[in-house]
């Protein structure tokens, strides 16, 4: 299921964010809220900035500007994986491409893949991805408000996941 279709829709050749990618960082960042300082996440597991996890122990502390080029640099890579494992990926609209960068780099490439909602999207269900896009409301086995909020129909100051993946469906 390898993509052969552009690199990435965050980064141009050059090294440049596109406004996607803008878009992504400021979306995730939002959402993640940013630390600079190491701390247990709601599945105790070790992270900061926004919401990195890789290689993070305790009494990290990371600039602004660390934070920043991490949250890209993590954007990038899990938007290679959910690339790779998707049949289509640039016929995604930018608003759905954007939820599901931003749902695979909450949840995993791994988990990603395996999803149903990574199945519909292969299968031309858009509409039936972003539904599955709003089952990812659980860490350490607990349903978490937080994770509800962020992925289910709504409106407010920052568009939920599902409204923002229903944006790209005609």
């Amino acid at each position: 299921m390898a993509s052969f279709g552009k690199v990435s829709r965050l980064v141009t050749a050059a090294g440049a964010l596109t406004a996607l990618g803008v878009g992504a960082v400021a979306y995730t960042g939002s959402w993640e809220g940013k630390r600079n300082s190491s701390y247990r996440d709601v599945a105790g597991i070790w992270t900061v900035c926004y919401g990195a996890t890789r290689n993070v122990g305790p009494d990290m502390r990371l600039s602004d500007k660390e934070c920043d080029e991490r949250l890209l640099a993590d954007l990038r890579e899990h938007e290679v994986g959910m690339r790779a494992c998707l049949k289509q990926p640039d016929a995604l609209p930018d608003p759905s491409y954007k939820a599901f960068l931003d749902l695979t780099f909450n949840i995993g490439v791994g988990a990603f893949c395996s999803s149903t909602a990574r199945k519909r999207l292969d299968a031309g269900d858009l509409a039936g991805a972003c539904v599955a896009l709003t089952w990812f409301n659980k860490a350490g086995g607990r349903t978490i408000p937080g994770l509800v909020a962020r992925r289910r129909t709504g409106s407010g100051n920052r568009a939920p996941e599902y409204k923002l993946c229903m944006a790209g469906v005609k």
